[in-house]
Formats: structure tokens, C-alpha cells, sequence
């Protein structure tokens, strides 16, 4: 599958960002999906992730309560919502799938558990 990330830009903090990826090749309905981002010197890491149809997300505890994932499968769709940004999120987001799985399989916080990843989207917030 080939996924596609956008929606960065340049937002001020305390200001919201959407983010969307589109996967294109296979249907992702099977999929868990995730966000990662890498800010720069630092190592690539979690944000959130979702599984089947949306029944279960998973967020680092960094943005919980800020972030929203979620999933339109129908357009194949995965999207972050990013409230309340801080300096601190400013960071290059990549969307990552992990599939196809069971309906029960647990969301991976590991990068090394998605098998497929889009090219990563810039998101820089000013103070």
C-alpha cells in the first residue's frame, strides 16, 4: 500500500492542524493505522494509532487529549486532528499502516511494527 500524508504547514501554538493520509494501491480497511513524528536530532516517535473500523485508538501520552485519529475507510482515508499545538509537536509527521490484521490485533507503538509508510509532512509551530 502507498500512503500519502499532507496537510502540514506553519501554525501558531495553541492553533490546530489537520492532517490527512490517503493510501492508495489496496483498501486499508484491514489495517491498523498510525501517526509517528520526528522532530529534528530526535528519534522517531508515536503518536496515535487506530484500528479496525475505529473500534480502539491509542495515543502517546504526550498528545491525549489534544489529538484525534480517526479513519474514513470508505475513501481510504486516515486523518489527525491537532488541537491545542504546542512547540513542542513541531516535528515532521509520517502516517505508517500495519496490515492487513485481525480485528484484535493491538495497535503497535513501535515503528518497526508498520509495513508500510507515506513520505511525511512538516509541522512547524511558531510561539
Amino acid at each position: 500500500v502507498q500512503l500519502q500524508a499532507s496537510g502540514g504547514g506553519l501554525v501558531q501554538a495553541g492553533g490546530s492542524l489537520r492532517l490527512s493520509c490517503v493510501a492508495s494501491g489496496r483498501t486499508i480497511r484491514r489495517h491498523i493505522m498510525g501517526w509517528f513524528r520526528q522532530a529534528p536530532g530526535k528519534e522517531r516517535e508515536f503518536v496515535a494509532g487506530i484500528n479496525w473500523r475505529g473500534g480502539s485508538t491509542l495515543y502517546s501520552d504526550s498528545v491525549k487529549g489534544r489529538f484525534t485519529i480517526s479513519r474514513v475507510d470508505a475513501q481510504n482515508t486516515v486523518n489527525l486532528q491537532m488541537n491545542s499545538l504546542k512547540s513542542e509537536d513541531a516535528a515532521v509527521y509520517y502516517c505508517a499502516a500495519d496490515g492487513p490484521k485481525t480485528y484484535f490485533s493491538a495497535i503497535s507503538t513501535d515503528d518497526e511494527g508498520y509495513n508500510s509508510w507515506g513520505q511525511g509532512t512538516l509541522v512547524t509551530v511558531s510561539s
